[in-house]
């Protein structure tokens, strides 16, 4: 999550009558004969339910996250030989995956930027479901928890979409974006470069910034009505309470998004202002204590995660990319 909007993030606040024997036993011979063939063709057309996202695969992309930032000064910033790394090792786990993979350049402060698209084949190119994460880090710190945990966290999804050999009836497309914590400068990249016709045929760009918190909270954007009744519906089905979360403000990737008239949603765990008693008695952990202590700082490391939060917020991105691409 940029620090240049840090300060202006507003706090949360807080879906024939039967006539006769001869007619009933024709109605029910006609039923037998077609109910099951009805039955197999409803069955067909279901759209498939979201697997089970394993919250180790996740947590295994983030010892590798780490341990680039460990083998490259302890962060994995902007134009940085760690983030050349980080967008390396994703690439590669895509490439062996299945997917199409692109690699857009920009500059940022006389330094060279990257973003990672990776497309699923299949779907229609018409109506694309877009899900993407900022893969950067500040200089301070690793950045695991901002935004590790959501570039994982959408990495693994992404190879569940290639393990399950899904097939979407809408385009599948993810992003790993560089240089966010300069003010979304790879997502507006990418935005600008599309044109009005690319961009009409983004049906939804959901957003994942900070997934895993250590005092975490469940945020879910509100900028689109629909984007934000799956999310909803999801965590309500599990009994896990949310709060809207105000990301309106320009704060993240899905700014540039909205900007140019893309439905967008997402989730968010929270950073580094205070949870209330009221939130810690719907979520669990410490009130009076920030969501992320760590946020931009060098003890954000794998130890800085909560595996609980990681595992609901995955599996939420799953569930949500299933139920959009069909």
């Amino acid at each position: 999550m940029n620090r240049a909007s840090r300060t202006s993030h507003r706090s949360p606040a807080t879906r024939i009558r039967r006539t006769g024997l001869a007619v009933g036993a024709c109605t029910a011979l006609a039923a037998a004969l077609i109910g099951p063939v009805a039955g197999a063709q409803a069955t067909a057309s279901a759209a498939p339910a979201a697997p089970d996202i394993p919250v180790a695969g996740v947590k295994a992309h983030l010892d590798r996250l780490q341990a680039v930032a460990d083998a490259h000064g302890g962060n994995r910033a902007h134009g940085t030989a760690g983030y050349q790394a980080s967008v390396d090792y994703i690439k590669e786990k895509l490439d062996a995956a299945g997917f199409t993979t692109t690699v857009q350049e920009f500059t940022r402060n006389g330094r060279t930027g990257r973003n990672l698209i990776a497309d699923w084949p299949g779907g229609g190119t018409d109506r694309t479901v877009m899900t993407g994460a900022h893969l950067d880090s500040v200089t301070e710190g690793p950045g695991i928890n901002d935004n590790g945990s959501a570039a994982a966290g959408i990495l693994e999804v992404a190879l569940a979409v290639s393990r399950t050999h899904l097939e979407p009836a809408k385009h599948l497309r993810f992003a790993w974006w560089g240089a966010e914590e300069y003010g979304m400068v790879g997502s507006r990249h990418y935005v600008d470069k599309l044109s009005a016709d690319d961009r009409g045929k983004i049906d939804a760009y959901l957003n994942f910034d900070m997934i895993g918190s250590p005092n975490p909270g469940y945020f879910v954007y509100d900028d689109d009505a629909r984007l934000e009744k799956v999310f909803k519906d999801h965590f309500a089905a599990k009994n896990i309470a949310t709060e809207v979360e105000t990301e309106g403000d320009g704060r993240s990737d899905h700014a540039p998004f909205k900007d140019a008239g893309v439905p967008v949603g997402g989730l968010f765990s929270g950073a580094d202002y205070i949870k209330t008693a009221e939130q810690a008695k719907k979520w669990g952990g410490t009130a009076g204590k920030a969501f992320d202590a760590c946020y931009h700082a060098s003890c954000d490391t794998v130890k800085n995660i909560d595996d609980t939060a990681l595992g609901n917020n995955t599996a939420a991105i799953a569930d949500a990319v299933w139920k959009l691409a069909s």
